[in-house]
């Protein structure tokens, strides 16, 4: 028992058992804060890297209608609606 008082006197272990607390429970860049810090740099990095993957197939998509006229016709016919001057558009929507 003695030998742990011992250890209580000396300032420098207090001092250094204090901030080791402080550092990993009080601060505000804590264990706990630290952890989420990362888990939310996981989710991102696999936020940004399905979005990559994204991006790529809407290029391979864009160029691909740029290529081919008809298929661009087809995009506009059915993605915006337009139509010639000598037809008629009906919408027909399902409730």
């Amino acid at each position: 028992m003695s030998k742990y008082l011992k250890y209580t006197k000396n300032f420098y272990f207090v001092f250094t058992v204090l901030f080791v607390l402080w550092m990993i429970f009080i601060d505000s860049n804590d264990i706990l804060t630290q952890f989420k810090l990362s888990s939310k740099v996981r989710e991102l990095e696999n936020q940004k890297e399905f979005l990559l993957e994204r991006k790529n197939k809407i290029k391979q998509d864009r160029e691909e209608l740029m290529s081919n006229s008809e298929l661009l016709e087809k995009f506009a016919r059915e993605r915006y609606l337009m139509k010639k001057k000598t037809e008629d558009l009906y919408v027909i929507v399902q409730d």
